[in-house]
């Protein structure tokens, strides 16, 4: 009796892996469950906030749909190369693919065409500060002209699954974020419990948007300062930029037990998340903050990291007792939970050990993508829509 062929599939687009490891964690998940997994990937070069920038404002930078057409005439040829050799049964359009699933349809006609919709372009818009009107409307369409054009959406919580369209509600799977083997090989070696006359170490790492709530941060910061609590207490790292940095900043105040770093290349990360004690989440208080559940706590749990973020829905059922949660928004909660760790070690143990397991138990790519895999054989294709 002949065993069935491994499927094949294609992950492709101009993602950015190195910034975004969520197509990582997807890939390697598809390849654990035996899979053949080929990559198609031109990345564009740009960040989320340029790309964001391209969807608003598309005329006012020309430079972005310019580079988009060069990678997108090397998927076609690669694309094409790759059909004739060998048709592909599915095709993985990589994150922040709204328009790149649009070619892989036309490339690669008779595939099955996933999508993963990791953000919707509309809201990430509304999160960083543009008003509901006209450009928002029109990313609005964006994105359903993008799941439009997929046999299978991929969503990463059930909150953003319930935001697809009814009529194509079908098409939805959800697959969390997770984190891929490079955090899990980093928990391997994860600091030590801290001692009692060592300072316990806080990272906070991320782009410093409205959905991370850094100035909520900064304000926590700014009361364990208040709380007598110092350097020889606790040690937080922060690191990265974005547009609420200054603020976050200048409500941490000039005595904060922390230190700022701009940038961490993407393949040391892990390691550097590793060296710290506690992550730190997201505590914004927008729409869209209440709906995900960010790379940061996956990856700084896999990295061995207990884990503090805001009490919301969706980090509640993913990382349900094994985590601290603060209200949103709430910097006294925040400097107080962190207090409360820097004094009770077991404690921090503890919660330490619950992340790593429950890390180990779901975040991987293998055990995140089961409905995704699932799903695959029963899709239809563009043909038999």
């Amino acid at each position: 009796m002949r065993e069935p062929r491994a499927r094949r599939i294609v992950v492709f687009g101009t993602y950015q892996a190195d910034a975004h490891p969520r197509v990582r964690v997807l890939m390697e998940g598809l390849r654990a469950a035996g899979n053949n997994v080929v990559e198609i990937n031109e990345p564009l070069g740009l960040s989320t906030a340029q790309r964001v920038s391209m969807l608003q404002k598309p005329w006012t930078a020309p430079v972005l749909p310019a580079k988009l057409l060069v990678r997108w005439v090397r998927l076609w040829r690669r694309g094409r190369a790759e059909r004739r050799r060998n048709r592909p049964d599915v095709v993985l359009v990589g994150y922040m693919g709204h328009f790149d699933v649009h070619l892989a349809r036309l490339v690669f006609r008779g595939s099955v065409i996933a999508l993963d919709h990791l953000i919707f372009a509309s809201g990430t818009a509304l999160d960083r500060g543009a008003r509901p009107g006209l450009v928002t409307r029109a990313l609005a369409l964006v994105d359903t002209l993008a799941m439009k054009a997929a046999d299978l959406i991929v969503l990463d919580t059930i909150e953003h699954r319930s935001r697809v369209p009814e009529r194509l509600a079908s098409r939805a799977v959800v697959a969390a974020v997770g984190a891929d083997s490079s955090w899990f090989g980093a928990g391997a070696a994860a600091a030590a419990d801290p001692g009692q006359g060592e300072p316990v170490r806080v990272i906070f790492y991320g782009l410093f948007t409205p959905l991370q709530g850094a100035v909520t941060i900064g304000r926590a910061l700014k009361a364990l300062d208040g709380m007598g609590l110092g350097p020889k207490d606790i040690s937080v790292t922060m690191v990265g930029s974005g547009q609420d940095l200054a603020e976050c900043k200048d409500a941490a105040g000039a005595d904060a037990p922390a230190r700022w770093i701009d940038w961490v290349a993407s393949d040391d990360l892990p390691a550097v998340v590793a060296a710290h004690h506690i992550a730190l989440g997201i505590f914004g208080t927008t729409a869209k903050a209440a709906q995900v559940v960010p790379n940061k706590v996956y990856q700084a749990a896999a990295a061995g990291c207990a884990i503090v973020t805001s009490d919301t829905p969706p980090q509640r059922r993913v990382l349900q007792d094994h985590a601290e949660f603060v209200p949103p928004g709430d910097h006294v909660a925040l400097a107080s939970t962190l207090a409360a760790l820097v004094g009770d070690r077991e404690r921090l143990g503890r919660r330490r050990r619950q992340a790593r397991e429950l890390a180990r138990d779901a975040f991987s790519g293998g055990a995140v993508i089961g409905e995704l895999v699932a799903r695959l054989p029963s899709v239809p294709t563009s043909e038999s829509r």
